[in-house]
C-alpha cells in the first residue's frame, strides 16, 4: 500500500460526499414534480409523453396498483428484448452479421437487463448486433435503472408521508427519472468518454494489418452511449467481452475515475432525498454514514489483501502485490477500490479480473454482494435495501428498551418486520440453494475452471452476482450453458423482484400510519449509535448466513495459499 494509493481513494471519496447534497436536492424536486432549470426543454416532451401513454400525471397508486404497473412494464421490457435477440440476424444495424442468439442465452440475457443485473454470459462484441446493443440493452439500462429509482421514491413515500393511500404514480416516477436525472447526465459523460477516446460509431468493425502481417478486425461501435448509463444506472453491461477493462471501454485513468464516480453518484445522492422528503437531512447522512463505514472497511481489506500479494509471490521475492489480471493503466489501487465500488453498488462492470485477486481480495466483492448491496447499492436499491435493514434495526433496538420501535414518526409493527425479513431472507436462499445444487451437479461441476475451495468460489459468486442484480464475475465458471442460463435467469428474477413486492407492501402500510411527534423515550436515530447499530445488525446477520459458506470457499483458500498451495 502507498501513500498516493491512499490519496486516489480519499479522492473518489471526496468527489461522491460533495455530490450527495446537490445532487439529492436536485433529485428531490424532480421527485416532488417542482420545477427545474432543465423544465422549460424537457417538461414538454414530459407532457407529450403523458399523452400519448394515456397517464394523468396527478392521479397517484395504490402500492399494488404501483407494483403491479412496474410488473407489467418489466414484462413488456422482456418480451421486447427477448425478440429482438432472436430476430437480430434479419434486422438492421449489424455490420458483422451476428447471428440470432440461442433461446436460453436469450432468456438469461433478457432477465439479466430487465432485472437491472446485466450478467453476461457471451461477448458483446461477438454476439449482439447494434441494434440490440442500442435498442434492446442501453434501453433497458435505463428503464430498469428508472425502475429502481422509482421503487425507492416510493417507500421514502411511505415514511414520509401519513394517513393515505396511494404512494405516487410508477409512470410518473419512471418518466421523470429516466428524462430528467438518467438522460441529461448521461449525455454529458457520453461527450466527456468520446474526448477520451472512447468510440462512438455506428460503421462496421475496422481491419487492420499486424506487424507480423496478419490480418485483424478491430471491434468498435456505439460504445460511449452504453458505457455512460451503464455505470451511472449501475447496471454493468459492458459492450465488450472484457468490461471496463477493455481500452475502448475505459481507456485513460481519468474514465475510471469518472466512471466509478457515476457507479456512487444516484445512490449516494438518494440518501439526501430520503432525509430531505422525511424532513430531516440528518436522517439521511446517517445512513450514508453506515454505507460509508461497510465500504470504507471493504476498500482496506481488498486493497491490503491485493497490495500483500500471496506468500509464494514473497517467497520469490516479488514484492510489488499481486497484478495478474489486472490492467497496467490502473495498477493494484484503482482496480482494488473499482472493483469494491462496483460490488457495492449493484453495478457489476469489472476493470479487472476478480478471479485473479488474492482470496481475501476476492471475498470482499463477494461479501459485498451477499449482504444484499446496500452499501450504496443500486440506484435506489441500495437505498430501500438499507431501510429494509434500518427497519430491522430500529426493531431490535425496541425488543432492547422495552418499547414500539419508531422510525422518522412512524411505529414499526410486526407486518412492517415480516416484509423486511421476507425480503431480506429470500436472497440467501437463492445464493446458497443454487450453489448447493451446482456443486453436486456433475454437468455444472464441469463448467469450474479451478478445482477446490476457488472452484466452490466462483459458482457461490455467480449465483451471489445474479440474486443480488450485480453481474460481475469471477470469470473462471463458463455459464453459458442450459443449466446456468436457466438457474441464474431464476436467481436474478427472485432478487429483484421477491426484494420490489415486499417493500413497496412496506411502503403500503407505513404510508397509511399517523406521524407520531418524537418523545423523550424515542430512539435517536440520526447519531453515531444509531449508525453503529445498523452496521451491526447488518454485519451479524450475514456472518451468521454466510460465514460457513464463505469458510468453504475464499477462507479456506487463504490458509491453504499461505500453506503454498494454490488452486
Amino acid at each position: 500500500m502507498t501513500f498516493i494509493g491512499w490519496i486516489q481513494i480519499l479522492l473518489f471519496c471526496a468527489i461522491i460526499v460533495a455530490l450527495v447534497r446537490p445532487l439529492g436536492g436536485y433529485m428531490t424536486k424532480v421527485f416532488d414534480g417542482e420545477r427545474t432549470f432543465l423544465s422549460p426543454v424537457i417538461r414538454p416532451i414530459e407532457a407529450g409523453l403523458y399523452w400519448v401513454a394515456g397517464v394523468d400525471e396527478k392521479r397517484e397508486q395504490h402500492w399494488l396498483t404501483y407494483a403491479i404497473s412496474m410488473l407489467f412494464f418489466q414484462i413488456g421490457g422482456f418480451v421486447i428484448l427477448y425478440a429482438l435477440m432472436r430476430l437480430q440476424a434479419g434486422l438492421p444495424f449489424n455490420p458483422a452479421e451476428q447471428a440470432a442468439v440461442a433461446p436460453d442465452l436469450s432468456f438469461n440475457t433478457a432477465v439479466s437487463f430487465v432485472t437491472n443485473t446485466n450478467w453476461q454470459n457471451y461477448g458483446g462484441e461477438t454476439t449482439m448486433s447494434y441494434l440490440t446493443q442500442m435498442m434492446g440493452l442501453t434501453s433497458q439500462n435505463f428503464v430498469s435503472a428508472a425502475t429502481g429509482v422509482a421503487i425507492a421514491v416510493a417507500l421514502i413515500r411511505g415514511f414520509a408521508r401519513s394517513s393515505v393511500r396511494t404512494v405516487g404514480n410508477f409512470w410518473v416516477d419512471l418518466t421523470r427519472t429516466t428524462l430528467y436525472i438518467l438522460l441529461p447526465i448521461c449525455v454529458v459523460a457520453t461527450l466527456i468518454l468520446v474526448w477520451q477516446g472512447m468510440p462512438q460509431t455506428l460503421g462496421a468493425y475496422v481491419g487492420a494489418t499486424t506487424l507480423e502481417g496478419a490480418k485483424q478486425t478491430i471491434a468498435v461501435g456505439p460504445v460511449a452511449s452504453q458505457a455512460a448509463i451503464k455505470m451511472l444506472g449501475t447496471n454493468g453491461g459492458g459492450f465488450f467481452n472484457t468490461n471496463a477493462a477493455h481500452p475502448f471501454e475505459n481507456p485513460t485513468a481519468l474514465t475510471n475515475l469518472i466512471q466509478m464516480a457515476l457507479i456512487f453518484a444516484i445512490g449516494a445522492g438518494m440518501t439526501n432525498v430520503f432525509g430531505r422528503m422525511v424532513g430531516n437531512q440528518r436522517q439521511g447522512w446517517a445512513i450514508f454514514a453506515a454505507m460509508g463505514v461497510l465500504f470504507i472497511a471493504g476498500v482496506i481489506v481488498t486493497y491490503w489483501a491485493e497490495a500483500s500479494g500471496t506468500s509464494i509471490l514473497s517467497n520469490l521475492g516479488l514484492t510489488g502485490g499481486n497484478m495478474e489480471g489486472k490492467e497496467v493503466r490502473f495498477g493494484i489501487v484503482a482496480s482494488a477500490l473499482f472493483a469494491v465500488v462496483t460490488t457495492a453498488a449493484s453495478c457489476g462492470a469489472v476493470n479487472a479480473m476478480h478471479d485473479s485477486f488474492t482470496a481475501l481480495g476476492g471475498m470482499i466483492p463477494l461479501i459485498n454482494m451477499q449482504l444484499g448491496e446496500l452499501i450504496i447499492g443500486g440506484v435506489g436499491a441500495g437505498l430501500y435495501g438499507m431501510l429494509l435493514f434500518v427497519v430491522l434495526s430500529i426493531f431490535v433496538a425496541g425488543l432492547m428498551v422495552g418499547r414500539t420501535p419508531e422510525y422518522v414518526g412512524k411505529k414499526i409493527e410486526s407486518r412492517e418486520v415480516k416484509m423486511a425479513m421476507l425480503a431480506i431472507l429470500i436472497l440467501p436462499l437463492m445464493y446458497l440453494g443454487w450453489t448447493a445444487v451446482a456443486v453436486v451437479l456433475p454437468s455444472a461441476v464441469a463448467s469450474m475452471a479451478n478445482a477446490g475451495p476457488h472452484g466452490f468460489s466462483e459458482v457461490l459468486y455467480a449465483f451471489t452476482s445474479a440474486t443480488a442484480n450485480n453481474g460481475s464475475a469471477f470469470g473462471g465458471l463458463t455459464g453459458n450453458t442450459m443449466f446456468y442460463n436457466l438457474t441464474l435467469g431464476c436467481s436474478m428474477l427472485v432478487g429483484r423482484f421477491f426484494m420490489i413486492v415486499p417493500a413497496m407492501a412496506l411502503a403500503g402500510s407505513l404510508v397509511e400510519k399517523k406521524s407520531i411527534p418524537a418523545s423523550a423515550g424515542t430512539f435517536p436515530t440520526t447519531g453515531t449509535l444509531f449508525v453503529g447499530l445498523v452496521v451491526g445488525v447488518i454485519l451479524i446477520v450475514g456472518g451468521l448466513t454466510f460465514f460457513p459458506a464463505l469458510a468453504l470457499g475464499p477462507i479456506v483458500e487463504h490458509l491453504a495459499m499461505n500453506a503454498n498451495t494454490l488452486f
